[in-house]
Order: C-alpha cells, then sequence, then structure tokens
C-alpha cells in the first residue's frame, strides 16, 4: 500500500526521507510502480518539486531498493527534472503557451516542413497537437505507430507534439533514428535522405510509442553578428530553407534581427531625424551587425529606400513562419545606439561619443558612435517608441528582447549604483513599450572585458526583477565564465565548466543558494564565419547535461551562438540533439553510426577515419579561440625577422609536423605581430584519417555528404601543410638562402592554386554564390558598385576566405610579390 506521506503532502521532502529511512517494506519497493508512486503529486511529478540538495538524496535512497526496471524509471525521472531557473521563467512560459498559433495552423506549417524535405512522403506522417499534459508537464514529441499502417495510401507514422516546433523535431528524430537519415545545411552538403523506405514501407517505432521530452524549455539559436557574416543577402527561398532547419532541429527560441532598420527609420522619424540623416548612420547591408552593436557608421552605405522596404517584408514573413511553427522568435530592443542628428536636436540629452572600434585608420567618418545614457528620460521614450513600432509592424510580439548596450563598449563610469541604475533603465525601456517583456542579454561583455569586476558584474545582473532577464553564457564549450569571475562572485545564476586538458571532465559548480537569474548554456563555436574543422564533441555531450542537473540550477536553456554557419555539420548535429537528451552521450558510440546516418552508407575505413577525427580535430581542449589564423588565408604584413624559428624545424619539404614539434609550437610568442596558426592536434593523425576517407571513395563518391567532407578534410590538411612551407621560407630568408625562399615559395604559391583548384570541386566552398546573391539586391547601377566596393565574405577578410574563387585571386595576388 502507497504511505499516506504521497497524497498528504508531496513537497514535504523530510517526511518523504523519514519514510524512505524507516518505515516502507521491502514488499513496498518490489511491488510499487513509478505510476503509482507519482500519481498523487500531480503536475510536480517529473521532478518531485522538491529543493535539489535533498532531491538526489530522494535518489540515493530509492535506487537501491526499488526493483530494477522501476528503479531506472525513477531515477531517470528525477534526472529529469526542471531546474530553479526554469520556475523563475513559469509566467512567460504560460504568455507563450497561451499565444502559440492555433493547433490548425501549427500542424499545417509542421506539414510544410514535411513537404519541402521530403514531398514523396508527405501522405506517410500524421501530425497532431498535444497538451503538455500529455507530455508529462514538459514539451515533448510523441512518435507512434498510426492506427491505419498498412493500409496502402493511409499515414504510417503519427507524431504528436505541444508545439509544431516539437513535431518536426519529432520528424527528424524518427528520420535519424528509425530511418538513418542525416538533415544539415545545402552548403555542407544537405540532408542524406536516400536510407529513407519507400512510402509503405516505414519502420515501425515499438508498440507502446516513444516518448522525447525538452529537459529544458528552450533551445536558443543564432549570433547577433550572423546576420551580417552568413544572413546579409538571403531572400525568402533561403530563409524558409533556415527555418525549416531550425524546426527540425528542435529550435523554438531564434534571433529574428532581419529588417529592424525599417523600424528604427519610422521611429527616428518621430523624434524628427529625416531619411537623408540616417544615411551616415546605417551601415551597408554586409556590415549592419557592427552598426546595430555602434562599433561603426556608415561603413558600406548609404542604404536605399528599397532596401529598407523589402528587408522589413522578409522580416514580416520570417516572423510569420517562425509563430506558426509555434517558435519565439526574439526581437530587437534600443541599446542606446543614436545617429548624431539626435545630439543637435536635443542638445540637452545626456549623449556620449564613444572610442574606435578596429575602424579604418580610425577615421571619423565610420568610427566613434554616439550612445545615449540610458539614465537620460529619452532612452526610455526611444526604446518604449521602438518596441511599440515593432509590435504595430509585426502586429505581435513573443515578449523576448535581445539587448547588449555594453557587447564590446564598456561603460562611462564603474560606479556599482551608477551600472544598477542603468539596467534599470534599459529594463524599463522595455518594459514600457511592452509589459511582459523579458530580457535576454549575452553574457559575452563578461568574457573579454575587464571593466566588469565583481561589483559591477553583480550591480547588472540584479537590476531586474527576477524572471525579467535571461542571460547566455556564449562561449561556454570553451571559455566558461566563471573562470575570469572567480564563479561571478557570488550572482546566484552561475555555474562553471572547467575543462581538465588531461582527463576532459567537466567540473561544474555554483556560488549560492538564492539563485535568481535563469541562464542558457550556449556553444559558440565559430568566429567570424570561419572555415575550419574544429570542435569540442566531448563538452558538447555532457556539459549541457552536467549543467542542468547540478545543484541549483538555473539553466533555462541550450543554444549554439555561432557568429557563422554552414559548416562543422558533426558538431551541430551533436548540439541539436543534446536539446533532447537527459544524459549525457557517449560520443564514440554515436560516432559509429553517424557515418552511416551522413553518407547513406558505412564501412570500416571511414568509421576509423571519424574515430581519428573524434580524437584530433574534434578534440580542441588547449581552451584558445579559433579564428582560423592559418597562413595560406592570412595578411603577408609581417616582418620576417619578428617571427621565432625556435624549434621551427620539419623533417622533410613533403612531410608535416610530428606531434612533438606541433606540442612546441613555433610560433609561441604571443608578443609577436605575427598570428600565430592554431594546432592543436598531430597532423600526421588527420592525413591518416584522409588517407582512409580516400579509401572509402569507391562506395561513398556518389553522396553529396561524403564529396563536402572529404574535400574539408583535403582543404584542413594543405592549410595545416603550409604553415610548414611558410616557415621554410622564413627560415631560408632569415639565412640568407635565396634558392631556399625561392623554391619554397614556389611550393607556397602551388599550394594556393591547387587549394583554389580543389574547393572549386564542391558548391559548399564557392565565392559565386555570396556575389551573386549580393548583386541581386542592387537595382540601380550605382548600387551595384556599391555591392563590389564593400562586399567582402566578412569585415576579417580574407582570414575567413576558404573559398574558391577567393584562395587564388586573393591570397596569389598578395602573397606572390617579393617578401610582401
Amino acid at each position: 500500500m502507497i504511505p499516506e506521506v504521497w497524497g498528504s503532502n508531496p513537497a514535504s521532502i523530510t517526511e518523504l526521507l523519514i519514510s524512505l529511512k524507516t518505515g516502507l517494506p521491502n514488499h513496498f519497493f518490489a511491488s510499487v510502480s513509478w505510476a503509482q508512486l507519482v500519481k498523487p503529486l500531480g503536475d510536480d511529478t517529473r521532478g518531485l518539486g522538491f529543493e535539489s540538495r535533498q532531491h538526489y538524496r530522494v535518489i540515493d535512497l530509492i535506487k537501491n531498493r526499488l526493483t530494477k526496471p522501476f528503479a531506472n524509471e525513477l531515477v531517470a525521472q528525477c534526472a529529469n527534472s526542471s531546474t530553479i531557473g526554469v520556475n523563475h521563467i513559469s509566467q512567460i512560459l504560460e504568455t507563450h503557451d497561451r499565444e502559440r498559433a492555433p493547433n490548425s495552423v501549427q500542424v499545417a506549417a509542421s506539414h510544410g516542413v514535411l513537404s519541402r524535405l521530403l514531398p514523396s512522403h508527405s501522405s506517410s506522417f500524421e501530425f497532431q497537437i498535444i497538451s503538455k499534459e500529455q507530455c508529462g508537464g514538459k514539451s515533448c514529441f510523441i512518435i507512434s505507430n498510426h492506427p491505419s499502417f498498412g493500409i496502402n495510401g493511409a499515414p504510417e507514422i503519427r507524431i504528436g507534439g505541444s508545439s509544431g516546433v516539437e513535431l518536426s523535431a519529432g520528424l527528424h528524430w524518427y528520420l535519424k533514428n528509425w530511418c538513418g537519415a542525416h538533415i544539415s545545411w545545402d552548403k555542407t552538403g544537405g540532408a542524406q535522405l536516400f536510407s529513407v523506405p519507400k512510402p509503405g514501407f516505414l519502420p515501425l517505432v515499438q508498440a507502446s510509442g516513444v516518448l522525447i521530452q525538452r529537459p529544458v524549455p528552450w533551445n536558443y539559436y543564432q549570433n547577433a553578428v550572423a546576420s551580417s557574416y552568413t544572413f546579409a543577402w538571403w531572400d525568402w527561398e533561403r530563409w524558409e530553407k533556415e527555418i525549416d532547419w531550425m524546426a527540425v532541429q528542435g529550435i523554438n527560441l531564434p534571433l529574428a534581427f532581419t529588417g529592424q532598420e525599417a523600424i528604427w527609420q519610422k521611429v527616428f522619424q518621430i523624434f524628427n531625424i529625416s531619411s537623408s540623416e540616417l544615411n551616415d548612420f546605417f551601415g551597408g547591408p554586409a556590415f549592419l551587425a557592427w552598426s546595430r552593436m555602434g562599433n561603426l557608421h556608415g561603413w558600406g552605405g548609404p542604404l536605399p529606400q528599397s532596401w529598407f522596404d523589402q528587408q522589413l517584408s522578409l522580416q514580416k514573413k520570417i516572423l510569420g513562419r517562425m509563430y506558426e511553427l509555434g517558435m519565439t522568435p526574439v526581437l530587437p530592443a534600443f541599446s542606446g545606439n543614436v545617429p548624431a542628428a539626435l545630439k543637435s536636436i536635443y542638445p540637452s540629452a545626456k549623449i556620449a561619443r564613444l572610442g574606435n572600434w578596429f575602424t579604418v585608420r580610425g577615421d571619423t567618418r565610420w568610427c566613434c558612435t554616439y550612445l545615449l545614457d540610458a539614465m537620460d528620460p529619452l532612452f526610455v521614450e526611444i526604446g518604449k517608441a521602438f518596441v511599440e513600432m515593432e509590435i504595430t509592424e509585426y502586429g505581435r510580439s513573443s515578449h523576448i528582447y535581445n539587448c547588449d548596450t555594453f557587447d564590446e563598449n564598456t561603460p562611462p563610469v564603474d560606479d556599482p549604483e551608477y551600472i544598477s541604475s542603468l539596467g534599470a533603465a534599459i529594463y524599463r525601456a522595455m518594459q514600457s513599450g511592452d509589459v511582459d517583456a523579458v530580457w535576454l542579454m549575452q553574457g559575452w561583455l563578461f568574457s573579454y572585458d575587464p571593466f566588469w569586476r565583481p561589483e559591477q558584474m553583480k550591480a547588472l545582473l540584479h537590476s531586474v526583477p527576477v524572471g525579467k532577464l535571461v542571460v547566455l553564457d556564449l562561449f561556454a564549450e570553451v571559455k566558461p565564465l566563471w573562470i575570469t569571475s572567480e564563479q561571478f562572485y557570488g550572482v546566484p545564476y552561475i555555474w562553471k565548466v572547467a575543462i581538465d586538458i588531461a582527463n576532459l571532465k567537466w567540473s561544474l559548480s555554483f556560488v549560492s543558494d538564492w539563485l535568481m537569474v535563469p541562464f542558457f548554456r550556449c556553444m559558440l563555436h565559430n568566429f567570424a564565419g570561419n572555415i575550419e574543422m574544429y570542435g569540442v564533441l566531448d563538452a558538447i555531450a555532457s556539459g549541457p547535461v552536467e549543467a542542468r542537473t547540478s545543484e541549483n540550477s538555473t539553466m533555462v536553456g541550450v543554444g549554439m551562438s555561432m557568429e557563422g554557419i554552414e559548416q562543422n555539420p558533426v558538431v551541430y548535429d551533436l548540439m541539436s540533439e543534446m536539446a533532447f537528451q537527459h544524459d549525457k552521450l557517449d560520443v564514440k558510440l554515436w560516432l559509429d553510426v553517424y557515418p552511416m546516418r551522413r553518407y547513406g552508407s558505412s564501412d570500416a575505413s571511414i568509421r576509423d577515419a571519424w574515430s581519428i577525427l573524434y580524437h584530433t580535430v574534434y578534440n580542441c581542449t588547449d581552451g584558445a579561440y579559433n579564428k582560423n589564423r592559418d597562413v595560406i588565408v592570412a595578411f603577408p604584413d609581417v616582418d620576417p625577422f619578428s617571427i621565432s624559428l625556435e624549434d621551427a624545424y620539419m623533417s622533410g619539404k613533403h612531410q608535416l609536423m610530428s606531434e612533438a614539434v606541433i606540442r612546441r609550437v613555433p610560433l609561441r610568442d604571443s608578443t609577436e605581430a605575427y598570428d600565430r596558426p592554431h594546432i592543436w592536434y598531430s597532423t600526421s593523425d588527420v592525413i591518416h584519417a584522409l588517407g582512409l576517407f580516400l579509401a572509402s571513395g569507391d562506395d561513398l563518391a556518389e553522396s553529396n555528404t561524403y564529396r563536402y567532407d572529404l574535400i574539408d578534410l583535403t582543404r584542413q590538411a594543405l592549410a595545416k601543410y603550409a604553415n610548414q612551407v611558410f616557415m621554410k621560407i622564413i627560415e631560408n630568408y632569415r639565412m640568407n638562402d635565396v634558392h631556399g625562399v625561392t623554391f619554397y615559395s614556389k611550393h607556397f604559391l602551388d599550394l594556393v592554386t591547387d587549394m583554389d583548384t580543389l574547393l572549386a570541386c564542391h558548391e559548399g566552398f564557392l565565392l559565386g554564390p555570396w556575389l551573386e546573391s549580393s548583386k541581386q539586391h542592387a537595382q540601380t547601377q550605382e548600387q551595384k558598385i556599391q555591392v563590389w566596393s564593400y562586399s567582402p565574405v566578412s569585415n576579417e577578410s580574407p582570414n575567413t576566405c576558404h573559398l574558391q574563387q577567393c584562395i587564388l585571386p586573393l591570397e596569389r595576388c598578395l602573397w606572390d610579390s617579393p617578401l610582401w
């Protein structure tokens, strides 16, 4: 018989512990089922509703006394419990559930995703929106066999989900785990769906169905600068594909920044600033990210009115589709960045001119933007007007707004009271326009700016009511914020993730029993859209679980915050899956089946190759920023005598460094003008993996995903080899060996040509599509000239330029000169 404690006071952890330690006979644990155990607890069943520290004592006491099946189920359910942070954001979650699109709209949107992804199977699946109660109180999807399975032309698989995103994610989960399919960006090989059986022959799932819950509510996507590094020239066709990709990956909290310049144009007109006075405020299309952040102004501009109108129309389509799928798009808010004209119109306003931010020669035509002090009453007026204009133009809001006033902009005063007032004013500007507003803030400022000392950080984080501020731990897979802030000085929302390089273990600790601020564990992974094979798979497969299950966790989501997309598909496949994983993944086992899914076929050679890549390029544990500093994509603007040659030994002109030499890293002095290439693995091992890839070519050559990976791996090997050839040039130059310099210089330039030829073999590495998409937006000859003048691959070009048509004409031109 179930003890009375279960029905009388389920929240009483003390009574429960006493009962567990004493009066419950062994036969009770042998006969009780999970359903009996938790039914009286009502909506709190998944987490028992207990304080986390005691929570795991319950697990420890129960798991050894229940019979094994029920014990496993109980432990799993307890491990899936909500975090403290989820309780803090419960109000906004309820609002989102209440305001979500009608069920029929979400089902239709999910069918649209299916029809575009797998049109041959558009009748093979039935979608149905289900309640969170059916999901155990969380967001979930349920995959089951359709009652009409086996009838010709009838649906075979039924997918139920708590939103359109869950329906699409459930479809992906089924295709991935029952049909061996793989879905990636088109540029990285696209979807591998050849393994999906024909309609009428889809595999059955278990008779009871498959329930997959989200361990935390949100799956965040995008970075503020991705709008320039990747999305700058996208049209609706490309955005529709991206939203489909988001949906099947389970992303439900994406940034939605497109078209905001049109909103600003309308808002600033209210404050008597004309369109012509804004020409110097907005950057060009490829540089809007840094214009929005107040890092620069005018560069690449001005924007034609056609751009404002087209982008606003595009944003409405983007938001419409996101809402149809049940997503929660994050809109921008006012950060204080204002046009110069505002200073003359409001001369008494507290407007400061910022310093130079990496702008060309510090030219004031482009640098040194203006920031309105959040303490000025005008700040709240503009912030309110902006949010209200967004709601007016878009017809609705999801109530979550991104604002990063201090992202690479340091406050003028470090007084904690002032900073607290700033934070409160920034939030007040949002809330004035939307009473339900929640501030989503990137934690990047705490990572890089020494201004944010203990008191300053606490002042900002505590300036907003509990549950109204959510922080993105932006670079958690490499640089957890606790390292530079001594565990955030008692701020109650922070966890730490420390990578032990020797054992690759994650260590998590929490700094207070009074945690207040919900946070996301995010993977930044990519800087500036750089193309290089790189990742930390073990960290991805364990970090989110460690963070969520740690004591007093305030984690409310996972996220991908890369600066550029369409690279390293294995990293994003794994990270997306972690949004639905309650336990750590064994990466080795996961990778054993990855080649079969990605290529549609597999053999021992390709599996061995991926095992090597897992332990080399995808095992970066040195904590370094990976920004692809290989010589072959760098400007040749360094004095040869400034480069250290110590340990720069290469055993032969056609050989790569040995592992021992790699550990020494020849270009090691951080004070050198030369930006050292990042090498964290044995290049000889990667060459071996490349050989194994090639050995599988006869069987896999028809696979577009295989061709992409083969070219990417070859590019990686050539780039690292070019670093060593470059060092031989420097070595011979320092020895005044003209013949040596000539020989190795020619060899280096031949590598440039070889890489250009290689990259031309796959559309994912072509520069042409970027240029063509930019030209399609130009409506006059003047705009076409503007596109060609200001259309680099990124604002760090050519460092990002591992693209065909970029390597040969640009790099060879730069390097093919007498020692630069």
